[in-house]
This record gives structure tokens, C-alpha cells and sequence, in this order.
């Protein structure tokens, strides 16, 4: 099996259809597993997060969740307008997963690095992807996608080499995505500018992993541990938290239930939100 191969999903249309025909008060969110999300607002302005239909890196790395949707159905049942990576890890730049999408009609936003991934791995090359529908973005970068607008902002991400975190701004509330960022101060400026209503935090475990290049297991420790994930919370003084990106990995996976303990004598979040695969919350 090539590494981080696309996966065949079993789950039908039904997610994309379920997209599609959402008619949100404001914005409704679905989790699709890793640190992927989709965002549809009122207006109807369709926007995805680091969505990843790969199968990872076996022995690696194995998928542990199933692959929610095909990316040519959804591309064509939901028609999104934008796809934000927020760095350029395999399975956050996915070409399998993100080119069929832009190829769909959204942009693709993304910072440097991550779009050097999508040009060494010729994504122009594929039949519908226009390079004028990749656009880089760096931390201080707004754009605005129908009734949302998306700020760039800084992220601490010690295994990335350019990460980005994103702001989602609506009339409902705002949305926060820290890729698979850790606590720093770059959080903590973030919060002090922006009223956070729900964020996203990558939560993890540490466990033996092959590497790379020798293949033999090396310890690894991915994302945020339980206590990094309530001071990340913390620093952008949350309303909501949603930890993510605990479901992916065999052998590294997490309980999501048990950031409640870490957090539960801070300020924020107020609440911590525990979804899976397919879920769907509102902002």
C-alpha cells in the first residue's frame, strides 16, 4: 500500500447529502475525524478544515475511523467554496482527499510550506485544478468567504515547519482551529483579540511509532497531552472546547472524556464538547 493512500468509504453519500442539505440558523460544524471539519453558515458558504480521507502510513501510522466520504461526491453534492489547510503534514495537505475538492470549485488556502506540498506533488496536473485556485496566506491574513471571515493567525507547532491557526468570524459566533498546535503565546494574544466561542485543539497520547527513514520504534508524543490541551484553553480563553485529531492513529489514539478532569477548575473552557466521526454541532 502507497503511504496515505486514499480510502474507500463505506458510509455512502449520506454525509455530503446531510451537508448539502443542512439549512443552518448559523453556522453548523461536522467533525470528520483526524483534525478535518466543515463548516456551512447561513448563507450557505461551505467551508472545510484539514479534511483527510487517507489511510495513513502502514505500519506506521493505521487509520483507526472510517473514511466519511468520497471527495468527487462531496465536491459535487456540497459544492464547497474554500479548503484551509493549516500545515503541510500528509495528512493535512492530502492530495487524494483536498484536489478533488478545489477541483469541485473551492479555493485552496494555505500557508508556504504546505503549498509547496500541493506543487511538488503536481496538483496543477490534475484534470479541474487551476493554479489560480491556490492561494497562500500568512498570519495576518484575512479573507472573507461569504457571511464568514477567516483570520490567519499564529500557531506553536514544534513538528510542523509553518503552521497556521485559523479564526472563523460569523453573526453566531466565532469559530477557532488550531491545527495541531500546542499552547504558547501566540494563543494567548489570540485570545485576548478575539471572543472565542468554540475551538478546536488537537489532543493526543504518547506511544511507540516506526520511523521515518530506519523503520524501527522510535517514542513518539503527538498533539497536546490533557494538561496542554486545558492551557491552550485557557489562553484563548474558550467558551467551548472540542478536542480533536485523538481518533486517527492505532496505537496513539486518546480519550477525549478525560480533558474534562484537566479543565475543570479553570475559567475556561466552560464546557468540553466530546463528538465523533460524522458528528454535527452549531456554533
Amino acid at each position: 500500500m502507497c503511504a496515505h493512500e486514499l480510502g474507500t468509504s463505506d458510509w455512502g453519500d449520506w454525509l455530503p447529502r446531510e451537508v448539502a442539505e443542512a439549512d443552518p440558523a448559523g453556522v453548523d460544524i461536522w467533525y470528520l475525524g483526524c483534525n478535518g471539519f466543515v463548516l456551512k453558515a447561513s448563507c450557505g458558504a461551505t467551508v472545510l478544515v484539514d479534511p483527510y480521507c487517507g489511510l495513513g502510513d502502514p505500519p506506521r501510522t493505521v487509520r483507526m475511523v472510517p473514511v466519511p466520504f468520497d471527495p468527487e461526491v462531496f465536491g459535487d453534492l456540497v459544492e464547497p467554496d474554500a479548503v484551509l489547510a493549516t500545515h503541510e503534514h500528509s495528512d493535512h495537505v492530502h492530495e487524494g482527499t483536498q484536489a478533488p475538492l478545489v477541483a469541485s470549485g473551492a479555493d485552496y488556502v494555505a500557508p508556504d510550506d504546505s503549498i509547496t506540498v500541493v506543487e511538488e506533488e503536481g496538483w496543477t496536473d490534475r484534470e479541474g485544478v487551476d493554479a489560480a485556485d491556490i492561494d497562500e496566506v500568512a498570519e495576518g491574513d484575512t479573507l472573507s468567504v461569504g457571511s464568514l471571515r477567516i483570520h490567519v493567525e499564529p500557531a506553536h507547532d514544534p513538528d510542523a515547519t509553518h503552521p497556521v491557526s485559523y479564526v472563523v468570524e460569523h453573526g453566531s459566533g466565532t469559530f477557532f482551529h488550531g491545527g495541531d498546535a500546542r499552547p504558547s503565546d501566540a494563543f494567548t494574544d489570540v485570545g485576548e483579540r478575539y471572543d472565542i466561542d468554540l475551538g478546536v485543539l488537537a489532543f493526543g497520547s504518547s506511544g511507540m511509532l516506526l520511523d521515518k527513514e530506519t523503520r524501527e520504534p522510535v517514542y513518539k508524543r503527538w498533539y497536546s497531552s490533557p494538561n496542554e490541551v486545558a492551557e491552550a484553553a485557557t489562553q484563548l480563553e474558550l467558551d467551548r472546547l472540542l478536542p480533536s485529531h485523538w481518533d486517527i492513529w492505532k496505537g496513539l489514539t486518546a480519550d477525549p472524556r478525560s480533558v474534562r478532569d484537566h479543565t475543570r477548575s479553570f475559567a475556561h473552557p466552560r464546557t468540553v464538547e466530546v463528538v465523533e466521526i460524522g458528528d454535527r454541532v452549531s456554533l
